[in-house]
């Protein structure tokens, strides 16, 4: 019985950590600086795009913009490809890819299917669907072995406890 009580407590605050979590994210990212987010952005995709970007193979956003919504955080930005990775301000993309935080981050991680999160309506793709198209098959393309070990480590243990909190989903 304590043990069944033990579990549903974890539930619930497991459930409440999903909850406040983006509430808590969205006002920290308030109060930094549009510009200040953008380079940090800009920074992390081109150490996270390197290989792809050495290989050519994101010449597919040449003279395109990509937005990138992260829904429960209130992330809107743009990326585009010039001689690197270019990261602006959300203004009119040629196709918005939007999902919530846990989302991405099971894609990320491998742990869950760009195609089934779209079946799910929980990654949205909206404008240019051919290019929504290759921007999801690029997604599926990252390997997570060859990202930065802190990052590698922290997507792989948030997704191990994203699972573990919902494992209905």
């Amino acid at each position: 019985m304590a043990q069944a009580f033990t579990q549903q407590l974890s539930q619930q605050l497991a459930k409440n950590v999903l909850h406040f979590a983006p509430q808590v994210s969205r006002r920290s990212l308030n109060v930094i600086p549009e510009k200040l987010k953008i380079v940090v952005i800009n920074k992390l995709l081109n150490i996270v795009l390197a290989q792809q970007l050495k290989s050519d193979e994101l010449d597919f956003l040449k003279q395109k913009w990509v937005g990138i919504c992260v829904d429960d955080i209130g992330l809107r930005f743009e990326v585009g490809v010039e001689q690197q990775l270019r990261v602006r301000a959300f203004t009119q993309p040629d196709v918005t890819l939007s999902a919530n935080v846990p989302e991405l981050i099971l894609v990320a991680a491998g742990k869950e299917d760009p195609d089934t999160l779209f079946f799910q309506r929980k990654l949205r793709i909206e404008g240019d669907t051919e290019l929504g198209l290759e921007v999801k098959n690029l997604l599926l393309s990252i390997e997570l072995d060859n990202l930065p070990k802190p990052a590698r480590i922290g997507i792989e243990q948030l997704a191990k406890m994203l699972n573990i909190l919902n494992p209905s989903e």
